[in-house]
């Protein structure tokens, strides 16, 4: 009985790390979906100055992560959590996404500068 509490609370631990992962990606994804749009509208500067949010964002979703990560370096083992999985499932997307919306922006202002 005391190792299914054990592995309650440990599982628990990963709860509010899972969530601020999500939420701080999923911010990290707004901006990056505004600056694209900011780009689109000609705002190149504004755009820029919000994917420098988005980065802030996803770079605090990361360093959430990291914590877990370097806890398990140090001998500090957590069950699996499948919200934790689904956390860093959606961190790693949205890292992708802002990558790639970056490298679009790039594209764009490239493609208008040629006009």
């Amino acid at each position: 009985m005391s190792n299914t509490n054990e592995i309650t609370e440990q599982e628990n631990e990963l709860i509010p790390v899972a969530m601020q992962i999500i939420l701080y990606a999923g911010d990290a994804r707004k901006l990056a979906d505004e600056a694209f749009k900011l780009a689109k509208e000609g705002s190149s500067q504004s755009a820029n100055e919000k994917m420098q949010e988005a980065e802030k964002e996803i770079l605090k979703a990361h360093r959430s992560q990291t914590q877990i990560v370097q806890d398990e370096a140090r001998g500090v083992t957590h069950q699996p959590s499948l919200l934790f999985n689904h956390a860093q499932d959606h961190l790693m997307t949205i890292m992708t996404e802002i990558r790639m919306t970056k490298k679009m922006i790039e594209l764009y202002e490239l493609i208008v500068n040629l006009k």
